[in-house]
């Protein structure tokens, strides 16, 4: 079970901090991952971070803003985002999957387990 929350309004060049928590995942799971879905548009993948180990990976169109990481007492991945854009207003959703993470690896089709999404909106 993953369990998204965080999401909410912001204004242009704010921060939120979204969080996903995990339970009940099978043991084979590698990567903890978070997309975003906007209006009319695909699911893209935004970042990942490794179930063990430090490896993270956080998309070019993102980069310098969103932070990924994670605390592993509590099972809990979580995305800073700063200097939002209207542009990030989507749904984020938080997902698990066996592969590694990469961008090789950071397409929806490839994750098993899903949480059921957080809006996030930034207004200009």
């Amino acid at each position: 079970q993953l369990q998204a929350s965080g999401g909410g309004w912001v204004r242009a060049g704010g921060s939120l901090r979204l969080s996903c928590a995990a339970s009940g995942l099978p043991k084979n799971y590698g990567t903890i991952s978070w997309f975003r879905q906007a209006p009319g548009k695909e699911r893209e993948g935004v970042s990942c971070s490794a179930a063990i180990g430090r490896s993270s990976y956080v998309v070019e169109s993102v980069r310098g803003r969103f932070t990924i990481s994670k605390d592993n007492v509590k099972n809990t991945v979580y995305l800073e985002m700063n200097s939002l854009k209207p542009e990030d207003t989507a749904v984020y959703y938080c997902a698990a999957g066996s592969d590694l993470c990469g961008s090789a690896f950071l397409y929806a089709s490839r994750f098993d387990y899903w949480g059921q999404g957080t809006q996030v909106t930034v207004s200009s």
